[in-house]
């Protein structure tokens, strides 16, 4: 079994005016290499401060993360920049998609930060793995909510991350587009041997993962091979 993300013991509390909120509880979670994987509870169940810890968007009260055998805890500020900038994708709710930019500008905004050529052909055949093809040389606004978190799938998957972290990436699209979306990520992960972890509310969408992750009241409770 070839572990690409590991957590131990994460704890996250939150103080809310005088009360304390206890939004993980000691958990623990491993994520295979090339798995696609469902992170799924009720809005306040904890999910989304899993997904942000997980992904070195926030830092634990308590516990380790463990991404590429790299223990992010001793990664110092430029070398987690680095690190989360060629190790990790992210897809989010509201596509993030930069207006002025084309759908292909957009894809490939990952490699010119980094300093690196884009090769087009590779762009191409992804936008095309993607059903986005037609999409090259749209603008955002020009682009349904499906094609824009196509796109925004896309861009994450271009610099060959060690794990994308997906939230919600249905959230904001109607039933056929989100089924399209989370069609789109099973088969990113079985093409490109690609890990993904999305955080849901959604359980019929949560059901195109390898596998199902519960989290309530700040607790994994079990995980389902589909």
């Amino acid at each position: 079994m070839d572990i690409i993300l590991r957590a131990e013991g994460i704890s996250k509390t939150y103080i809310s005016g005088q009360v304390k909120v206890s939004a993980l509880k000691k958990c623990d979670v491993e994520i295979e290499k090339g798995e696609f994987t469902a992170i799924v509870g009720k809005s306040g169940s904890g999910k989304s401060t899993l997904l942000r810890i997980l992904g070195t968007i926030d830092k634990p009260d308590e516990g380790k993360v463990y991404i590429a055998d790299k223990e992010i805890e001793n990664l110092k500020s430029a070398e987690l920049a680095k690190f989360r900038r060629t190790q990790i994708g992210f897809v989010y709710q509201d596509y993030s998609l930069i207006p002025e930019y084309t759908a292909y500008e957009n894809i490939i905004l990952p490699l010119v930060l980094d300093g690196k050529d884009a090769d087009v052909d590779e762009v191409m055949e992804l936008m095309e793995s993607l059903r986005i093809e037609y999409c090259r040389d749209k603008f955002p606004e020009q682009m349904s909510g499906g094609e824009q978190q196509r796109v925004a799938i896309a861009r994450a998957l271009i610099a060959h991350p060690a794990v994308i972290f997906a939230d919600e990436p249905t959230g904001n699209l109607d039933a056929a587009s989100a089924e399209t979306v989370a069609k789109m990520l099973s088969f990113a992960a079985s093409k490109y041997k690609q890990t993904i972890v999305m955080v849901t509310h959604d359980r019929q969408m949560a059901e195109y993962a390898d596998r199902i992750l519960t989290i309530v009241d700040g607790t994994v409770t079990g995980g389902v091979g589909i």
